[in-house]
């Protein structure tokens, strides 16, 4: 009787966002961003929420971009998860970026000092 192309009860809602903090253990507090035209003047408004998010293996870094989701209260303020994180925040790539130019500084051979002109004038 159960008919699977039927929309699925109780689905849970999935959100993506940024991540603002992770210095709480196993806690992340994810930022989701939304743009709604205003009711009665029509201008377009960002606006963002806040959420509690569990990270059971701490795998999200401040400024990453993840996928959450809706799950049982898990505290007084916790009641989403992370499912994955989509990309990683900025602080990881400066840091790997920092660490690329290091080693290539470290390879780089000096070149030889050149010496200014004899020809300078005294005063």
């Amino acid at each position: 009787m159960s008919n699977p192309a039927a929309p699925r009860l109780h689905s849970r809602k999935e959100r993506i966002g940024v991540v603002l903090s992770d210095k709480m253990q196993k806690t992340l507090v994810v930022q989701v961003r939304r743009r709604v035209r205003h009711a009665h003047y029509g201008k377009v408004v960002n606006k963002a929420v806040t959420f509690k998010v569990h990270d059971e293996k701490n795998d999200a870094r401040a400024g990453d971009t993840v996928r959450i989701a809706e799950t049982r209260p898990l505290s007084k303020e916790k009641r989403w998860r992370l499912v994955e994180v989509i990309s990683r925040g900025r602080e990881k790539a400066e840091a790997e970026l920092k660490d690329e130019a290091a080693e290539i500084l470290k390879t780089a051979q000096p070149e030889p000092a050149v010496s200014e002109p004899a020809a300078a004038k005294e005063v």
